[in-house]
């Protein structure tokens, strides 16, 4: 066979299959990219997938079914941050007319590749403070969405952690040191509630890129700390951090309260915050809007409407801790 029909055939196979690859994608069926500093939830190590379900559920409410009237790009980090810009990347080249991006740290990747395709955050820490947009009425960019007030909860969690042990005067706020200015801004939101309780805050920073959980810990059992916050920080919540801090405050038998339900859901002892699922939910109002061609600089971001509070009672068990009948039945959810 001559090299010339070789070609035609291959034309001819390469033209069925792009032919039969648009058969299988209807023209104008929007398309919108999801980034997730994350595990794929098929991995074992992965949470319970609550966020991505209400995400779907926020979509389905408003009649969009994936692969019908809408298709979503998924893209994991697997918990490698230096993976978010190449895959934000990708999903810019599928040309995709939203992204999804999970915190500040995923919108930070894919502010470095787009300035222009829509940005929906699903939650974080000041989005001002951060310079993603100039107020929250008013992003006045292509980056809205909703945030946590993680931050501004540092106080109440300390308030919480007062509650569950009553005896203990001296807490810590566990931080990465990367992030020093964000950290401060939490330190004294905490450090204003430890006023007024009477108690000693310190601020307690995990050192250096590879983060050095097991030294944080040896200054924390050296200053005679009783209990700790865990920073929102996404840098501390990677799975095998997150994972290694659980161990540690399980073997100094020491309470602490979480920045988000999934590190209570593997192990921790208790969260305090904003209802994460309910934000999923509701970002799928954004992607709609967009959509149907509101821009986000007009959209503003919106703040927590409703809040949990997790409680692992196992978790309890294993340090010897028993949790006060008037704080468990605060409860909104409670691990056995």
């Amino acid at each position: 066979m001559s090299k010339k029909i070789i070609s035609l055939a291959l034309g001819a196979l390469l033209l069925a299959l792009s032919v039969s690859a648009a058969a299988q994608q209807p023209k104008g069926v929007p398309r919108i990219g999801y980034l997730s500093r994350d595990l794929h939830p098929a991995d074992s190590r992965a949470p319970a997938p609550r966020n991505l379900e209400a995400f779907r559920q926020g979509l389905r409410e408003l009649g969009y079914v994936e692969g019908k009237n809408i298709i979503v790009e998924y893209r994991y980090a697997e918990g490698r941050f230096e993976r978010l810009p190449a895959l934000a990347e990708e999903l810019v080249r599928l040309k995709v007319e939203i992204i999804v991006a999970e915190v500040f740290t995923t919108v930070r990747a894919v502010r470095k590749v787009t300035t222009t395709i829509p940005i929906v955050v699903t939650g974080g820490m000041d989005p001002v403070e951060s310079g993603f947009v100039a107020s929250l009425a008013r992003p006045g960019g292509n980056v809205t969405g909703l945030t946590t007030l993680s931050g501004e909860l540092v106080g109440k969690r300390l308030e919480l952690l007062k509650e569950v042990v009553p005896k203990v005067s001296r807490f810590a706020f566990l931080t990465p040191d990367a992030e020093t200015a964000a950290s401060k801004a939490m330190f004294e939101d905490g450090q204003a509630a430890a006023k007024t309780l009477g108690v000693k805050f310190q601020l307690v920073e995990v050192k250096g890129q590879d983060a050095d959980i097991d030294g944080a810990f040896r200054v924390i059992i050296k200053d005679r700390i009783g209990a700790v916050i865990t920073s929102p920080s996404p840098r501390l919540s990677l799975i095998l951090h997150r994972k290694r801090i659980l161990q540690l405050l399980e073997q100094a038998r020491m309470p602490a309260v979480h920045p988000s339900a999934e590190w209570v859901e593997a192990g921790g002892l208790t969260y305090y915050g904003a209802n994460i699922p309910d934000l999923y939910r509701r970002v799928a109002t954004y992607v709609d809007k967009i959509l149907k061609g509101a821009k986000p600089a007009d959209l503003p971001v919106e703040q927590p409407t409703k809040f949990e509070l997790v409680i692992n009672l196992k978790a309890a068990k294993q340090i010897g801790l028993t949790i006060a009948p008037n704080v468990l039945a605060r409860a909104d959810r409670v691990i056995k």
